[in-house]
């Protein structure tokens, strides 16, 4: 598993999303990841300082990657709608919703402003 994590200004912990592997490469190959600029951050976790690689979640950086997860949520649908048909197994569903369930966590963390740091490595 691989991690997408979100930071506040205020010193909290992360808020961390693990996603498989194949998950992980498929947003690095896509827009996700050529959206803002990845920098060296100073910032205060649980009152230690660290210096990490952050992308700002400003007004623009955040609107794009709410657009590009809002686009993608809605073509996932389309694809588990399809996969999924009239009854599946338990474990056909989980395989199948994994991604989407995924993609609205990622939306969710992007939309609560009290996250103003995102880290993809």
């Amino acid at each position: 598993m691989l991690d997408i994590s979100f930071y506040t200004n205020n010193g909290q912990p992360p808020y961390t999303v693990e996603i498989a592997e194949a998950f992980y490469e498929w947003l690095a190959k896509s827009e996700f990841s050529k959206i803002g600029k990845t920098r060296k951050t100073k910032i205060k976790i649980e009152g230690e300082e660290e210096n990490l690689e952050l992308v700002k979640l400003g007004k623009d950086n955040r609107k794009k990657l709410r657009n590009f997860l809002l686009e993608a949520i809605s073509e996932e649908s389309d694809s588990v709608l399809s996969q999924l048909g009239d009854s599946p197994s338990k474990p056909e569903h989980q395989a199948a919703t994994y991604r989407l369930k995924k993609l609205q966590e990622l939306r969710k963390c992007l939309e609560n402003a009290k996250y103003q740091y995102l880290q993809r490595v």
